[in-house]
């Protein structure tokens, strides 16, 4: 089983989760930027956020075997805070670099008039910058956010098979197949999807647009919640290439839209900035 995680918070992860992930068949994975889980403060603390996802986590990630690329925005919540407006600012920088995949996340979280200005901004710069666009839908109000995004996306003008609709469930994933936009699911212990439930929509929607994710990051969560999808897919009589689409295939296909995934097995640097993931010796 070969494995591309295309939503998984890897900076508040252990080196332990890199190891687990290789061995279960995980060699990529895309990082969405993502809030701290308390406020950033200054424009600045983003700077060195974004650096270390096109930095130091790629080296990190290459000691184990895995491909890690990133996605760049200022995300839902935060785009509530007026100190953060100024990173609208700074995303042309990194929007340019390589390792960037796509804007995100962007979208909802409150549905706020500040979160409807920034996410419109943002889907401008992904059409500037040729980028395809990932969107957090809110975890309250569910239908109607993810309602408002696809109409947002719509008058945007931005085609809908460059855009990933993620979080989704029962409520929400026929409104974004209607749509044309792909269709993502995050898999957790104890909240969002279980991997009974996504086996669930696969038969019933197929696998064509969906990709399943773990959006693994510093609450309680399973980066090896793809790999565990996979296995309860073939014990529902799907076949192996079947799991090798939702689970490879179609974020390969996804994220490549913007002309920067790769997925050779590079080797691993022996430091990044003169600092090595080893110690003592």
């Amino acid at each position: 089983m070969r494995i591309f995680d295309p939503h998984v918070h890897m900076s508040s992860r252990t080196t332990d989760d890199y190891e687990a992930m290789r061995a279960a068949g995980v060699r990529a994975v895309v990082e969405p930027a993502f809030w701290l889980g308390q406020p950033r403060t200054s424009v600045g603390s983003f700077t060195d956020y974004f650096d270390a996802l096109l930095g130091w986590e790629p080296y990190r990630a290459a000691q184990f075997g895995v491909r890690h690329h990133c996605t760049i925005a200022l995300n839902p919540k935060e785009a509530n805070d007026p100190r953060c407006r100024g990173v609208l600012e700074l995303l042309p920088r990194y929007l340019a670099k390589d390792g960037v995949v796509a804007v995100g996340e962007v979208g909802y979280d409150a549905m706020t008039p500040a979160e409807d200005e920034v996410f419109r901004v943002q889907l401008g710069l992904a059409a500037e910058h040729g980028l395809p666009v990932l969107v957090h839908t809110p975890h309250r109000d569910k239908a109607a956010g993810t309602r408002r995004s696809l109409d947002v996306v719509r008058e945007s003008g931005l085609p809908p098979e460059r855009v990933l609709v993620d979080h989704l469930n029962e409520l929400t994933v026929a409104m974004v197949k209607d749509a044309g936009s792909w269709m993502g699911f995050s898999v957790y212990p104890d909240t969002k999807m279980d991997e009974r439930r996504m086996v669930a929509l696969l038969k019933e929607y197929g696998t064509d647009r969906i990709l399943v994710n773990s959006a693994a990051d510093w609450g309680r969560s399973d980066p090896l919640k793809t790999y565990k999808v996979g296995l309860a897919m073939l014990e529902a009589g799907f076949s192996a290439g079947d799991v090798d689409t939702v689970l490879w295939r179609n974020p390969v296909a996804f994220y490549a839209q913007s002309g920067r995934l790769e997925l050779d097995d590079a080797a691993p640097e022996a430091e990044y900035a003169g600092n090595t993931i080893k110690r003592g010796g």
